[in-house]
């Protein structure tokens, strides 16, 4: 459905959608306990939780409950004002759900039709902004909705709009909101990253000037130089657009041997980390204020870091590195690239931090928590989940509010890791 064919009812509804985050009531608090998007609070991927237990009693910590119908597809969980949202693909249409914090659906509203080519199943999680989420499913389709009603406000088609293109796994970007605007990468000739209004769905800028069509990459909004700008990778570049303009300010050649840039980018004073799986390896490059090129400060083979989600703290980098037969969990220095400590016995592991922890979860259903130490780190607890095939587990964990959330499938699993 096109924005022109909803006009009516976004416009009975944006008063509502986007009043102040009181009106939806049940929320969780002063937004120290949201988990608004994919990644979290400015997509750092570190929660702001504190008081949080050190280690994990026999078996895990306390399951709180389990909701088993989310559908399927592999969407992580996004949290604020008092709900829960997520994303799965039930018999042929792709869903959006709320559930309550005691796990009750909410409301659950379909997003196109769903996707049944490769790895088959839902992508992306919604992105909550000002009482209402968006979401792009993997056919293109982007849509807005109420955060408390679930009514649809508006939706555009990509590829109509933009002649958008996606590879053999569909889109499977989450879209991030920065303002009034919705940004994201259609990747066509019509439009290779664009900007909505988050409100309408109108289009507020186009770039054309990017060569590449869209990965599977999900972006990151950053302030360097004066200028706030959107960052993510294309099927064969790193890309920095200007928020404001849709003007592309740098790029740089990533090109994989394997086409699956699906790695969020991670920044910090001008660095820029990326990488690719299957021996594609990782590389930090540099911006050089003004010019339209950045550069390489250092590359890493082993560093093959495809989709479990890479982060840093405290001026290091850890990640999982992805390549047959050598599935590296790492910690490195963020500057030189230099180990630090190196593991084969997590697996491939997808992870997120909260209170100085580190929470990984294989992606066959072991859930490990580890200790940031002088020398790397340290697993200190672990428990098993229902074991699953390979690659079941690829939602990355969230730690918000004191609990700790794991998406596989049509499950979502709650436990409460707060300390006593």
């Amino acid at each position: 459905m096109d924005t022109k064919r909803i006009g009516l009812l976004a416009g009975a509804l944006l008063a509502v959608a986007f009043g102040p985050a009181s009106l939806l009531g049940g929320g969780i608090g002063d937004g120290s306990s949201e988990w608004p998007e994919f990644h979290g609070p400015g997509r750092t991927n570190i929660s702001p939780d504190k008081g949080l237990l050190r280690k994990w009693p026999e078996g895990g910590p306390r399951k709180l409950w389990t909701y088993s119908h989310c559908g399927r597809g592999y969407s992580g969980v996004a949290i604020a004002d008092g709900t829960i949202f997520t994303a799965g693909d039930v018999d042929r249409q792709e869903m959006i759900l709320a559930l309550t914090m005691d796990g009750k659906l909410r409301w659950r509203r379909p997003n196109g039709e769903a996707w049944r080519r490769a790895s088959p199943g839902s992508r992306a999680t919604p992105t909550y902004s000002d009482g209402a989420v968006y979401h792009l499913n993997p056919g293109g389709r982007l849509a807005a909705y109420a955060a408390r009603s679930g009514e649809p406000l508006w939706a555009v088609d990509l590829t109509s709009r933009f002649e958008a293109r996606h590879g053999i796994w569909g889109f499977a970007e989450n879209v991030i909101v920065d303002g009034d605007k919705v940004l994201c990468m259609p990747g066509g000739p019509g439009g290779r990253v664009v900007a909505l209004d988050k409100r309408t769905g109108e289009t507020i800028w186009v770039n054309r000037d990017i060569e590449h069509s869209a990965a599977y990459c999900s972006a990151v909004i950053v302030t360097w130089g004066g200028v706030r700008q959107w960052i993510s990778m294309t099927q064969k570049s790193v890309v920095g657009v200007d928020v404001e303009t849709g003007g592309l300010l740098w790029s740089a050649p990533f090109v994989p041997r394997s086409p699956q840039n699906a790695l969020k980018p991670v920044f910090q004073d001008g660095c820029v980390f990326v990488a690719c799986g299957h021996s594609s390896g990782g590389t930090l490059l540099r911006l050089n204020p003004g010019s339209p090129l950045a550069s390489t400060v250092w590359h890493r083979q082993d560093l093959d870091d495809c989709h479990s989600g890479a982060l840093l703290l405290d001026g290091r980098l850890y990640g999982s590195a992805c390549r047959v037969g050598a599935k590296n969990f790492y910690c490195v220095d963020f500057r030189n690239g230099k180990t630090i400590q190196l593991d084969q016995t997590l697996g491939k592991v997808a992870i997120t931090c909260a209170d100085g922890m580190i929470y990984a979860l294989n992606h066959r259903g072991t859930m490990f928590l580890l200790a940031v130490t002088a020398d790397g780190f340290e697993v200190v607890s672990r428990f098993e989940l229902k074991r699953k095939p390979t690659n079941s587990y690829l939602a990355h964990p969230v730690v918000c509010g004191g609990r700790l959330y794991l998406r596989c499938d049509e499950d979502l699993h709650v436990y409460d890791v707060r300390s006593p």
